[in-house]
């Protein structure tokens, strides 16, 4: 029994790395192959796919404005966007209508003016997807692995949008990249250089895109620019192999770093597996700045992510609200910030102060200060009035003059103290603004306001 126990325990410490999280499954499209629940017929000539050979990257995440994730062909109309408008505008396809919008978050009357927002371009790397089939009226959502080669239509900021060849709707793959299970099937065989360690799945641009920088799939010397929701009619040419200095990138942004590169013709890579914050810091690139690349070719940026903004901490158990009005005496932190106890570095911080400094917060004063709000008179010298005192005391000091002092506050309406109070005067409550009575002076009755004993904190 004890060798059984510890080959269970030798055995879930094996696979305990795998238990963190079940295999996501990815069914494999093929390029070429028909799908088997189109939205629109595979043979209406809607797009046209090609052969290329999916090319390894440095991450496995890469955003919608990197020049040369995407290819493109001198050879026009890899993506009809006109007869698939026509398509789903058309009366007798309503229903096909209504799920291909509901799928992308549209209203049907949105579709045309959406479908002139994109761009046709083919795949250059195998990519991860949200993939959906047209079934009994609705789109069915599934997660596709799309072979290079698959032509698409990407949006705005790069994202691709729509399965050509069959109108299928897509939408960005979401998970862990590293947890997936591939299956080929229903005619989609592996094929040939395909790798899941290098699979990608496209990040929007942090921009809207007014052209898209395209390799020749043809001709991979060969460039392409084409603007945004133009289909081929309008692209222009430029040599990839004309060398692009890396510009100087220390000092800024991550997101203004991948524009940069992005402008240049340069793509951006990270040495980290998640994609930095775009208000990252870079430190270095390497290549460093100068260096001169091909167009497409990566530079690696290294950056310093920022600290996350601390929150508030909570207040100590049993303390009221600290505020610049008065509260019940004895009942947790008082009116002003200077009887905070708490550690400045406990204190919360302004949206606005840099991390390290105090709150400009009117409410808070420097520890150690006993300075009360702007609002609130300086205190006196003198030893504390009754009014700091504990609940308990009922009655003032007569006045030498026989004027009946002010009524003391119902000892009832609040709980009894069992301890003396702090030394501190820092309990004084703002009202107070007189100092203790001068014995013999005339007319000067003490002052005895305290907050109302329905005041809550």
């Amino acid at each position: 029994m004890r060798k059984i126990a510890v080959l269970v325990v030798f055995l879930l410490a094996l696979g305990g790395c795998d238990a963190r999280a079940p295999l996501v499954e990815v069914r494999a499209i093929a390029a070429g192959v028909p799908s088997l629940a189109p939205f629109f017929a595979e043979d209406s000539g809607l797009g046209r796919d090609a052969r290329v050979r999916s090319r390894p990257v440095p991450s496995g995440l890469q955003q919608g404005d990197t020049p040369g994730l995407y290819g493109g062909t001198e050879q026009p109309k890899i993506c009809d966007v006109e007869r698939s408008k026509r398509f789903l505008t058309a009366p007798r396809n309503a229903g096909k209508a209504r799920a291909w919008a509901t799928a992308l978050e549209l209203r049907t009357d949105q579709i045309p003016g959406y479908l002139d927002r994109l761009t046709p371009v083919l795949l250059r790397h195998d990519t991860l997807a949200l993939n959906h089939d047209y079934k009994k009226g609705k789109a069915v959502p599934f997660r596709a692995l799309l072979q290079a080669g698959i032509a698409v239509l990407v949006d705005e900021k790069g994202l691709p949008s729509v399965k050509c060849s069959c109108g299928n709707p897509l939408l960005p793959f979401e998970g862990d990249t590293g947890r997936i299970s591939v299956t080929f099937e229903d005619g989609n065989e592996k094929w040939q250089g395909y790798d899941r360690a290098e699979v990608v799945v496209v990040r929007p641009a942090s921009r809207e895109l007014e052209r898209i920088a395209l390799v020749d799939v043809e001709d991979a010397e060969r460039g392409i620019r084409r603007p945004v929701g133009t289909t081929g009619e309008a692209d222009s040419r430029f040599d990839a192999t004309e060398r692009r200095a890396v510009p100087r990138l220390a000092g800024t942004t991550f997101g203004e770093a991948s524009r940069r590169l992005a402008d240049a013709g340069l793509a951006i890579a990270y040495g980290s597996e998640g994609l930095p914050p775009d208000r990252a810091r870079v430190t270095a690139t390497e290549p460093g700045a100068g260096a001169e690349l091909p167009f497409g070719a990566y530079v690696t940026v290294r950056v310093a992510t920022p600290p996350a903004s601390p929150a508030p901490p909570a207040p100590p158990a049993g303390s009221g609200p600290t505020s610049t009005g008065g509260g019940p005496t004895g009942a947790g932190p008082t009116s002003t910030g200077a009887t905070s106890q708490e550690p400045p570095s406990q204190r919360p911080r302004s949206s606005t102060a840099p991390p390290g400094s105090e709150s400009p917060s009117s409410s808070a004063a420097p520890p150690g200060s006993g300075s009360p709000a702007a609002s609130t008179p300086p205190r006196s010298s003198a030893p504390p009035t009754v009014t700091s005192a504990p609940p308990t005391v009922t009655s003032s000091p007569p006045s030498a003059t026989g004027t009946p002092p002010s009524p003391p506050p119902q000892a009832s309406s609040q709980p009894p103290r069992t301890t003396d109070p702090p030394p501190q005067t820092t309990s004084t409550p703002p009202q107070t603004t007189s100092s203790p009575p001068e014995s013999g002076s005339a007319g000067s009755a003490p002052v005895t306001t305290a907050p109302a004993t329905s005041a809550t904190p």
